[in-house]
């Protein structure tokens, strides 16, 4: 866990923020902290970050993407009155936390943000500066919201099953061998190629957060491929980052390592023909 410390103009140094590559890494700690989470923006990130208590937080707006599901934790949040904001993608690479305050440059802010003086276009680094220095206190309790895990048994075989999950944290060790379609970014969290996927599947399917900074959003299917497993994005613009369901009925695959490709895999595909193809190779 990475901490950049932030000066006050009008006096000593302050609690460090909590600078994170993703926001489910939030413990009991962040509560009444600002926290920095290389998350993507949607709804369920603002939602994890409120439950854990954050006074304010600033995440990627992987791309903005369908239905602006990227940033949609913003109004999430000003709903709560927490500030927040999100960095462009293509300021900060998605999954890198420390890119955020060293590099990342607000993209969108919400209401509470705005009325303590952070606007898009200032430095992630300023926005961390006034925070510091604003009265804030931690968010209420958010209402419950859970994360979908959906099988898709008809797109299945005897042996490989199908599931369609809201995030890549709900990949578990039963998932090895089977196909998850899963509506996270699909970037390494830090670069460590051991935060591609928690479990030996035959293929995985990831969002693309439009590429972003050094191509970030893509970053898991080398290490996939390294692993032997097939590895695709779909385009943020043809599913809304943060819904599996999305990606299954309404992605198409944008980028695909050489494993998926071997096994039928192409650029263009929809995420239910990807699906298939993968699932054909394996019986």
């Amino acid at each position: 866990m990475a901490t950049v410390p932030v000066p006050r103009s009008d006096g000593p140094i302050m609690t460090a923020p909590l600078v994170l590559d993703s926001v489910t890494h939030l413990t009991a700690e962040a509560r009444g902290r600002i926290a920095v989470c290389a998350s993507h923006g949607a709804v369920y990130a603002a939602w994890y970050g409120a439950r854990k208590g954050v006074s304010a937080l600033i995440l990627n707006d992987a791309g903005i993407g369908r239905e602006q599901a990227g940033i949609s934790g913003l109004e999430f949040l000003d709903g709560l009155g927490v500030p927040a904001a999100t960095v462009a993608h293509t300021s900060a690479r998605i999954g890198w936390g420390a890119d955020m305050p060293a590099r990342g440059v607000l993209s969108f802010v919400n209401a509470a943000a705005a009325s303590v003086g952070l606007r898009p276009g200032m430095a992630c680094a300023a926005a961390l500066d006034l925070l510091a220095r604003a009265d804030l206190t931690p968010s209420p309790e958010p209402e419950p919201l859970a994360e979908a895990r959906h099988e898709i048994a008809e797109a299945g075989s005897g042996t490989v099953r199908v599931f369609v999950l809201d995030s890549n944290g709900l990949i578990g060790p039963e998932d090895a061998g089977h196909v998850v379609v899963t509506a996270s970014h699909g970037g390494l969290l830090g670069g460590r190629p051991e935060t591609a996927v928690k479990a030996q599947v035959l293929a995985g399917i990831y969002v693309d957060a439009d590429r972003g900074l050094d191509d970030a959003g893509l970053s898991r299917l080398p290490a996939l491929q390294d692993r032997g497993i097939a590895g695709a994005t779909v385009s943020a613009f043809s599913a809304r980052i943060g819904d599996g369901l999305s990606v299954w009925e309404d992605g198409f695959i944008s980028a695909l390592n050489p494993e998926a490709a071997r096994r039928g895999g192409m650029i263009g595909q929809s995420t239910r023909d990807f699906v298939a193809a993968m699932v054909a190779s394996a019986t």
